[in-house]
């Protein structure tokens, strides 16, 4: 199948003209002002229809493929249920356009990693900085170099650079619609005391979905102790909001790791879930659907975000890291009602 048919056929299924289609399999897209998002779904229909395929059969090279090298990706922890669920979706996204893809570790507490930095720029075509890996210092040591990088999960306050987002405010914005429909008033939130940090921007979209709430009291926020010397969580503050006169009904959790000691102590203080007590969780976690009380919890849109990231590191590299155009995009997550927060 011929390439010019090809553009016309991928034009035709897009609504869109030949013309548009052949400046983004070009790589001229930019210079002729054509959105970004547009310039996405040409070549993501492309990938799928084979059209790069067609091209390396023929032994050439496509301009938007002209230098594939690898995507680094930087993570806080390899034991991140989200680094996990998004890995297999973003190998897939670039194998489809025949880009290697390696994973990297970054320990907050290594003074070298920032001399590391300069040879990562060397090893790897993009990054994809996530969390709490796209510190200060390192996002000047790239932008200083014009180095294509984009943000996963990470939202900055100030400044604008590409990053992808799960939409955390519309989370909590579902939450606290399921829970106005069990009239729950005393609610705690739960949260690690090593990351509280980090969390406050989550701790108060929750705070605010629930504000609007008639009746809802203020949530309390609960800061559990992980690092005990026998390995076991602290529970002593939690457990004086489980009393009167406070007497929580629900505990909302800001990471799916909370919830396995959670549930071990509920069940050592014989609570029952959702009878005694109910639980949501902002993560989903492993084995959360297999629980005696299966956990209801936000679903990150990981297939999405993946897809997402991919165009846009790959936008950055052909741009060489000097586009114009700086894009956030947030996608809503799913909540996943199960027994743990009780039945309407």
């Amino acid at each position: 199948m011929g390439k010019k048919f090809k553009n016309k056929d991928l034009a035709a299924r897009l609504g869109v003209s030949g013309t548009l289609v052949s400046l983004v399999l070009n790589n001229k897209a930019d210079q002729h002002g054509i959105r970004k998002d547009t310039q996405e779904k040409v070549l993501a229909l492309a990938r799928q229809m084979g059209y790069f395929n067609m091209v390396a059969e023929k032994n050439e090279t496509a301009p938007t493929e002209e230098t594939p090298g690898i995507i680094g990706m930087i993570v806080p922890s390899l034991n991140d249920p989200f680094i996990t669920g998004i890995t297999p979706y973003l190998q897939k996204a670039f194998s489809s356009i025949g880009v290697g893809f390696s994973i990297i570790t970054k320990d907050p507490d290594d003074q070298r990693f920032e001399r590391l930095t300069n040879a990562f720029k060397k090893f790897f075509s993009g990054l994809i900085l996530v969390g709490e890996t796209a510190d200060d210092a390192t996002i000047r040591a790239l932008r200083a170099t014009d180095y294509p990088f984009i943000l996963l999960e990470k939202n900055l306050r100030t400044g604008k650079l590409n990053s992808v987002n799960t939409d955390m405010a519309a989370g909590a914005q579902l939450v606290a619609n399921h829970t106005k429909k069990f009239g729950y008033k005393n609610i705690i939130i739960a949260v690690d005391c090593k990351t509280i940090k980090y969390d406050h921007p989550l701790i108060d979209e929750i705070e605010n979905a629930l504000s609007i709430i008639p009746g809802v009291n203020k949530p309390v926020v609960i800061e559990l102790d992980r690092s005990a010397s026998d390995g076991e969580t602290n529970f002593e503050d939690f457990d004086s909001f489980l009393r009167p006169p406070f007497r929580a009904e629900l505990v909302i959790t800001l990471h799916s790791y909370l919830v396995y000691p959670l549930m071990t102590h509920f069940r050592k203080r014989k609570l029952r879930v959702p009878q005694d007590i109910a639980l949501i969780s902002m993560e989903e976690g492993e084995g959360f659907d297999h629980l005696l009380s299966p956990v209801t919890c936000l679903r990150k849109p990981l297939q999405g975000m993946a897809i997402k990231s991919a165009n846009m590191i790959w936008s950055e590299i052909k741009n060489s890291g000097k586009g114009k155009f700086k894009r956030q995009i947030s996608i809503t997550p799913e909540l996943i009602i199960r027994n743990s927060c009780g039945n309407i």
